[in-house]
């Protein structure tokens, strides 16, 4: 028989449909960040709570999938969808279904309570020892929290999302007559005004993400990658290496800030890291359009706890057999060895970025050594949309002979030889 049940009612975040009255004020994604911020801290107490105790922690959600919340906050819990119905007909169902399955005690909870932690948690449960009902009060007339012992008829009738909600539960308990208890108040995230005063690091978040391109005389294509990356969850920052051609007009006329920087990709890449403002980095070449919607492919892959770094699918914009060949090369790659490189728009969170001592300032393949850097971290996540990267280089040397200066690079870095030997190799070789 089962003792005691943690019941976390939650959300799978997606931007856009997630915390949509903060939209207006974080964006989309800035929104449903903050949601997982939140989820993945309360998940953290009540797992604590129910670890120490031996109770069962059940993820009661909306959207997504079972394999998709598990992928996003791991094992120790078992996970349900939430029953159709208002919220009253939803928690009811998750309480009959407990005590149904042996359940003694039973504790049910949001998401959107920074206060919340597992001595609450215990607090509560320890109080459904000498009480039916136990309540965590909200300031606005509602409740955060409510525990039963037993399955009682509390939620039909009342006013959910009017400022009567508590004294509706608690007369209706006196009506039944059962005995209740109530916790001290919590405050949970309705507003931006609750955002500043309960989450002082979400005060001033920024931008979800950070756009950043490293360029070096890109006229001709950069005004076209700007404006396929502006969106309303990212900046876009153009790190020029000291163009002739007017790249730095061009790319403030299509709406990206502009820094300059020393020559060097690694370097120009870290350099834009540096002055980003989001939690999010994706370093993005000149030559590459992002798909539609890749906000949401970023977030959806970083969302995967074991997940350090996210990439998307190659593509290349031209109709040729040779690259679709090559596509399926460096796309099998990027799965199965998780090695994808630089022009399929690497994104990672910024904080980890950091930890992981950012892109070597290398004269060629900082892409290669940045992604071995961040295996110790977790692994790498390829999202299902493709960035679609320019054939410039493959068009003018041939699919070939391309292929093969690529993979001789590849075999001079297993091989140990020295880093500006292979750079002058490949710029021979590429004619550039």
């Amino acid at each position: 028989m089962e003792k005691d049940r943690f019941i976390l009612f939650g959300r799978y975040p997606v931007p856009g449909r997630t915390k949509t009255r903060l939209i207006p004020f974080l964006g989309p994604a800035g929104a449903a960040e903050l949601q997982r911020h939140m989820t993945e801290t309360v998940f953290r107490a009540a797992k604590l709570a129910a670890g120490r105790t031996g109770a069962v922690l059940e993820i009661c959600f909306e959207g997504g999938s079972a394999n998709a919340m598990r992928r996003w906050l791991g094992t120790g819990a078992a996970y349900c969808r939430q029953s159709r119905g208002d919220l009253g007909q939803r928690m009811e169902a998750a309480f009959r279904r407990a005590f149904q399955e042996g359940c003694s005690r039973a504790l049910l909870f949001g998401t959107d309570i920074p206060g919340l932690s597992a001595p609450v948690l215990d607090l509560a449960m320890d109080r459904l020892r000498t009480r039916d009902v136990v309540l965590g009060p909200s300031p606005d007339g509602g409740y955060w929290l409510i525990g039963l012992k037993k399955h009682a008829r509390l939620f039909s009738g009342t006013g959910w999302g009017s400022d009567r909600v508590l004294s509706q539960t608690l007369a209706a308990a006196k009506k039944l007559g059962l005995s209740t208890a109530l916790l001290d108040p919590l405050t949970d995230i309705d507003t931006m005004e609750d955002v500043h005063n309960l989450l002082p690091g979400w005060r001033n978040p920024g931008p979800y993400l950070s756009v950043i391109i490293p360029a070096l005389d890109e006229v001709k294509r950069i005004e076209k990658t700007i404006r396929r990356a502006l969106c309303r969850d990212a900046e876009v920052s153009v790190v020029d290496g000291g163009s002739r051609d007017g790249t730095r007009e061009a790319a403030r006329r299509a709406g990206a800030s502009v820094l300059k920087s020393r020559k060097g990709r690694g370097v120009q890449q870290n350099h834009g890291a540096a002055a980003a403002k989001s939690r999010v980095l994706l370093f993005l070449h000149a030559d590459t359009l992002l798909p539609e919607h890749y906000v949401n492919h970023v977030f959806e892959a970083l969302l995967e706890r074991r997940a350090a770094l996210g990439a998307f699918r190659f593509k290349m914009d031209v109709e040729n057999p040779g690259a679709r060949i090559v596509e399926a090369l460096v796309n099998f790659r990027s799965r199965f060895l998780g090695m994808p490189y630089g022009d399929q728009a690497l994104f990672i969170r910024k904080d980890l970025f950091e930890k992981a001592g950012g892109f070597p300032e290398t004269p060629i393949a900082e892409d290669y050594f940045f992604v071995r850097r961040t295996r110790r971290y977790g692994r790498t996540v390829l999202c299902r949309a493709a960035v679609e990267t320019s054939a410039r280089r493959w068009r003018h040397l041939g699919f070939v002979r391309t292929t093969l200066v690529n993979q001789v690079i590849l075999a001079g870095l297993a091989w140990g030889i020295s880093l500006p030997t292979l750079a002058s190799i490949y710029r021979r070789r590429m004619g550039s």
